[in-house]
């Protein structure tokens, strides 16, 4: 290949690095805060024989298993506190890599292509290949530094099992799959001809390698195995330390690199491999409101979350029919969970499932609201303000979209959750108690919209912070029985004060108090939106 293709591309790397340095810096010190004090809360979790064989039958179980994946033998998680941090955590944490990974390249490569930041500077005397090759080498330097810095933080901290090879082999398991993601949204911003449908398709392929991880974990381990998901569980770990999946996951990641190249090498700029389907040559009466087309330019996207949920809702009731069975015979875990008395384990699991998966749902209608400001970033929106288009009705178009989106979703899971646990279960759950442990968590998704709206009306260079909130409102819900947190930063998350239904009774009182923070929030946001000045 010509070397001349990649000229410029140090100036180049350094020029995105300054770019993103803020973002790169949030996400790699959020990652590595939270996976060493998550590790250093196990030893003091986990102090006797008794409890390691617990979580040992607990992890063991169909559910579980196909949430967080294939386990340890049982002698190993006597053996090393290790192997109990890796199965409870590695997997999320894996996905959350996975997540910065494609953000970050997205953002690289066809967003900055499609907002004339590439064609300005392919002005300039530079390599064709010199733009993403900066992107890459970005992606492989913020993984590196993040593999070492897991690896030498778990390494330092003289827990039971954690020596160093196992530490470095935890941290290059999550550089390795952000490598091998990250490499996928490259290739999408090659095939896409936006920046929406690059992150549209990394993200499909995402949710769908973990549902393959998922099934596989569950029936078939060899099914498992064309998943890159299922190659982050199969290390062994802090036990057997097999380090094939890393190599395994290289070795595609400098395919995918060679194929990136290739495409951008043969590509248009500003075009993409798969077109953009044409529309109608007359728009309809509905697409001429703001609403309409704010609706259809996100439709697309509304769907492919919409049916990811279904599927994600499908894949855990599946296995929801061996979750009773499982413990029914076993002594010791019938003595050891006595938390909740009186309800059965499915309930139980429907609780954190419910939780879990509403704040994945908040994603879609997050989105869809803070798709605004994205349009204002691009200075689409003085376009639409130059008719007779209030900023209160186009706000509130996206706003009452991202309503609909929150409801969609919560009915999408539910109906997914159900439908499949009907089929494998004798006495399944009534779509009654699924539809109300999954609407009783809209109230939290739309204090979270609406603080969105204020972040668009009152500071709008900070709406990221809504995300943080996000991953926040994942942190409390999945890590606070490890970490223990104050009872003060549990509160700070919404998704804290909703009743868990159908292990707790209603709380009408806390529903009612955040949909009037709900409407708070967004009534400030549209005020601020009306009084302040719109940034190009």
């Amino acid at each position: 290949m010509n070397i001349h293709l990649f000229k410029g591309t140090g100036k180049l790397t350094g020029l995105l690095l300054r770019q993103q340095r803020f973002k790169i810096l949030i996400w790699l010190l959020g990652l590595i805060l939270i996976t060493l004090s998550v590790a250093t809360a196990y030893p003091d979790m986990y102090t006797d024989e008794k409890s390691k064989q617990a979580f040992s039958l607990t992890m063991d179980n169909p559910a579980m298993v196909a949430m967080l994946g294939s386990g340890y033998e049982g002698q190993d998680y006597l053996n090393s506190i290790g192997t109990l941090f890796a199965h409870e955590m590695l997997l999320f944490t894996a996905i959350a890599v996975a997540i910065m990974s494609i953000l970050l390249v997205g953002r690289s490569t066809r967003a900055d292509e499609e907002d004339g930041r590439t064609e300005m500077i392919h002005a300039l005397p530079v390599g064709r290949l010199s733009y993403v090759s900066a992107a890459i080498i970005i992606l492989i330097a913020v993984n590196v530094v993040l593999t070492l810095l897991i690896g030498l933080g778990l390494s330092v901290l003289g827990i039971e099992g954690i020596n160093p090879e196992s530490s470095f082999l935890y941290g290059a398991i999550l550089g390795a799959t952000g490598l091998v993601f990250g490499g996928f949204t490259a290739i999408f911003a090659q095939l896409a001809e936006t920046s929406r449908g690059t992150t549209m398709l990394s993200f499909a392929v995402l949710i769908v390698a973990y549902l393959i991880r998922a099934v596989g974990d569950v029936s078939n381990e060899s099914i498992s195995l064309f998943s890159p998901l299922g190659w982050t569980v199969r290390t062994d770990v802090f036990a057997e330390d097999d380090w094939w999946s890393v190599f395994l996951s290289l070795v595609l990641s400098g395919v995918i690199i060679i194929i990136v190249f290739y495409l951008k090498s043969i590509r248009d700029l500003g075009s993409g491999f798969i077109p953009a389907r044409g529309g109608r040559k007359y728009a309809s009466s509905f697409l001429q409101t703001p609403i309409g087309l704010t609706l259809r330019l996100q439709l697309t996207n509304i769907i492919s979350w919409g049916i990811g949920l279904f599927a994600l809702g499908a894949a855990f009731g599946s296995i929801l029919g061996d979750l009773e069975t499982y413990f029914a015979d076993i002594e010791f875990m019938q003595a050891f969970l006595t938390e909740e008395q009186g309800y059965t384990m499915t309930e139980q699991f429907i609780v954190l499932l419910m939780a879990i998966m509403s704040l994945i749902g908040t994603i879609p209608a997050v989105m869809t609201v803070l798709k605004l400001k994205g349009e204002e970033n691009k200075n689409r929106t003085e376009y639409l303000y130059s008719r007779a288009l209030s900023r209160t009705r186009l706000l509130g178009g996206y706003f009452l979209l991202a309503i609909v989106v929150s409801i969609m979703m919560q009915l999408l899971t539910a109906i997914g959750l159900w439908s499949a646990a009907a089929t494998v279960m004798e006495e399944g759950l009534t779509l009654g108690t699924i539809f109300k442990s999954a609407f009783i968590y809209l109230p939290a998704m739309w204090v979270v919209v609406g603080l969105a709206v204020l972040m668009i009306g009152l500071i709008p260079k900070a709406t990221g912070f809504v995300w943080f909130y996000v991953v926040y409102g994942f942190v409390v819900i999945y890590l606070n029985g490890i970490l223990d947190f104050p009872e003060w930063v549990n509160n700070l998350s919404v998704y804290e004060h909703i009743p868990q239904i159908p292990v707790e009774e209603m709380d009408f009182m806390k529903i009612t108090v955040l949909i009037i923070i709900a409407v708070i929030l967004t009534f400030a946001g549209f005020l601020g939106y009306n009084r302040r000045d719109i940034e190009g």
